[in-house]
């Protein structure tokens, strides 16, 4: 009886160890270690096993590893887009722990999530301040893969659209927006980076219909919003701008 037991409880321990994820310790050190092109490599290694491809954290590692390396202006040539595939492997571990795990992982390591969705936004406000539309446009498209609040995402598409010239393309995203931005009642729990797509997001917009003689809808679109950038003094600034502005007569 004794002996059943003892087998029982070492094979009720291997089982428990097996079940439990890998806690990737050896990437933690790494990235300690600032060994950030080691840890890409055996992190992308994880990516690729059979037993670890759906695990969450490799994914995060990895992008925080090319993410770093963007940053020191790395020359090596296999290192010449680090930062578009941090967003791929962030864009991909997003959507295995949205399938796999609720979100639960990327909520966990929110910090790196929201610092490195704060760079794409300021990336993407850089292009459209200085009149890259199209440009911005892309960056918009993959804003909207490594974020579960896309409202922001739409209207700025939508600005991007119509300031290339493509108004039927704005209308559509507008469209979009409009209806997601209904369907929320609060921002809360949603990142820094997410508030601010929403806010520059609906100021480009707002900016645009205004600037095609719309200013009933582009004051109607930007009330919608106003109650959550009270507090916001470059949101009271600009929308009292587009709000109540004279209007441009011939």
């Amino acid at each position: 009886m004794k002996n059943l037991i003892a087998i029982f409880c070492i094979v009720f321990t291997a089982t428990l160890s097996y079940a439990q994820p890998p806690k990737y310790d050896d990437l933690k050190v790494l990235y300690a270690d600032a060994n950030y092109e080691k840890l890409a490599k055996i992190a992308s290694g994880y990516t690729e096993k059979d037993k670890t491809k759906k695990d969450i954290l490799p994914y995060i590692w990895l992008s925080k590893g090319l993410y770093k390396i963007s940053l020191s202006g790395s020359t090596d040539e296999k290192f010449k887009n680090s930062y578009k595939d941090a967003i791929k492997y962030l864009k991909k571990g997003l959507s295995y722990d949205i399938k796999y795990n609720e979100g639960a992982t990327f909520a966990e390591n929110r910090e790196f999530w929201d610092k490195f969705q704060g760079s794409l936004v300021e990336l993407i406000d850089n292009e459209v301040s200085s009149g890259n539309y199209r440009k911005a446009y892309g960056w918009v498209i993959k804003y909207k893969s490594i974020t579960v609040n896309d409202v922001g995402a739409k209207f700025m598409m939508g600005a991007c659209k119509y300031q290339d010239q493509d108004k039927p393309s704005a209308r559509t995203f507008w469209q979009e927006g409009n209806k997601l931005l209904e369907a929320t009642s609060s921002l809360d729990g949603w990142s820094k980076a997410d508030k601010t797509m929403l806010k520059l997001g609906l100021l480009h917009s707002a900016h645009a219909l205004k600037s095609s003689r719309q200013e009933s809808q582009a004051k109607d679109l930007l009330n919608k919003a106003a109650q959550w950038f009270e507090n916001d003094k470059d949101w009271q600034e600009r929308y009292d701008n587009i709000v109540n502005s004279p209007k441009k007569t011939k």
